[in-house]
């Protein structure tokens, strides 16, 4: 069988994208998959790092501050829709598989109109702006969260979660010492509590400035910290608590860095989380049940970030601290949850609660079942 994957943009499409081309994978070894992402944009380089061929398409988003530079994008994004045509044409995928992104919505749109299934994956809380456009070419939708009737035809729904990398559970505490030991020359202590700090791989401003400002009163107070700034921030980071003092730290169980390359120890030897609410770590939260202060970036389409982090709110599965609020408020945040041990066990019950285990394997077969169904046909 042949499977079209098409979506990217962000982490939180590639993630998803890549997970499921692996279940299917893992499921049928002799399966033929194919990726269609935006030139230029971050699947380019992860796509192939998982080990699997993509295609880019010149496509790009409207331009809503300045409408004039529009032409462009509407002539690239027929030259995108022609490419996608051929490669649909000389590919002859059994199912199409959607996550969302500039460039699904002209492979979907193409793969639907050529007479191919397509099944979308939406990660979000709040549905994104293409896959809302291809909800009446789709032939399932499936969902990480309820309540998504309004966006979507409810003969199509299906709660599956989201896929997350698949080695996340591998992770003790035993083994996160020994590997901030080795890796940072940082001294972790396990009858300490832990937070980790995760901003996504590019960071998050008002999370490292709060950071920043109260990292000093953490370390006074015998509080373990791994905070990943990002790239875009480590710099700045640097310069404004210190080289010296960051070196430091390192003795009182705390690390500062630019990027993680151990999450799933990172996530064992944490205590609490505090995190953005993209769907990609809210479900790897979930999974993993972790007590969790989210801060909704305000920087995403439709605020959907706040309306994932108010999923997990509202059944008391974590704490939502707006991101205006975040410099004034989240280092005691950070402090009361720390100190509220039973308030800590409530939210990961509840959080653990809503984790949809096995999302990719599941999703896989669906997209197994609607292939297999149209090839008999």
């Amino acid at each position: 069988m042949k499977y079209l994957i098409s979506g990217g943009g962000t982490g939180g499409h590639i993630f998803p994208a890549v997970s499921i081309a692996n279940a299917l994978k893992a499921a049928d070894k002799d399966a033929e998959i194919l990726f269609v992402g935006a030139l230029g944009r971050m699947e380019m380089e992860r796509v192939p790092q998982a080990g699997y061929k993509i295609i880019g398409l010149p496509v790009r988003g409207f331009n809503r501050a300045q409408p004039w530079k529009n032409i462009s994008v509407l002539f690239d994004l027929w030259r995108s829709m022609r490419q996608a045509k051929r490669i649909v044409r000389e590919f002859k995928p059994d199912a199409a598989v959607g996550v969302g992104g500039y460039a699904s919505g002209a492979a979907m749109k193409v793969a639907a109109r050529m007479g191919i299934p397509v099944i979308l994956q939406e990660q979000n809380g709040f549905a994104g702006v293409t896959n809302k456009l291809l909800k009446d070419d789709a032939a399932l939708i499936c969902v990480a969260y309820e309540g998504m009737e309004r966006f979507f035809p409810k003969e199509k729904i299906l709660l599956t979660g989201n896929p997350v990398r698949q080695n996340l559970t591998t992770g003790t505490k035993k083994h996160a010492i020994e590997w901030l030991r080795e890796e940072y020359g940082a001294m972790f202590d396990a009858k300490k509590q832990t937070v980790l700090i995760i901003g996504g791989s590019l960071g998050a401003r008002t999370i490292n400035e709060a950071m920043a400002g109260g990292i000093a009163a953490l370390a006074d107070s015998g509080i373990q910290v791994i905070w990943q700034t990002g790239k875009t921030y480590f710099d700045k980071i640097c310069a404004t608590v210190g080289a010296e003092a960051i070196d430091a730290y390192k003795q009182q169980g705390i690390v500062i860095t630019p990027f993680l390359s151990n999450m799933p120890d990172a996530y064992a030897i944490a205590d609490i989380v505090v995190s953005r609410a993209g769907a990609s770590s809210i479900s790897e939260l979930c999974l993993l049940g972790k007590a969790s202060i989210l801060v909704p970036s305000p920087n995403v389409a439709e605020d959907h970030q706040t309306h994932n982090a108010m999923a997990l709110v509202r059944k008391d599965a974590a704490i939502l601290l707006k991101d205006a609020e975040c410099g004034e408020k989240l280092l005691t945040a950070i402090t009361d949850l720390l100190a509220d041990k039973p308030r800590q066990e409530t939210m990961r019950r509840n959080i653990l609660a809503m984790a949809q285990t096995d999302s990719a394997a599941r999703i896989a077969d669906e997209v197994m079942r609607i292939a297999t169904s149209k090839a008999k046909k």
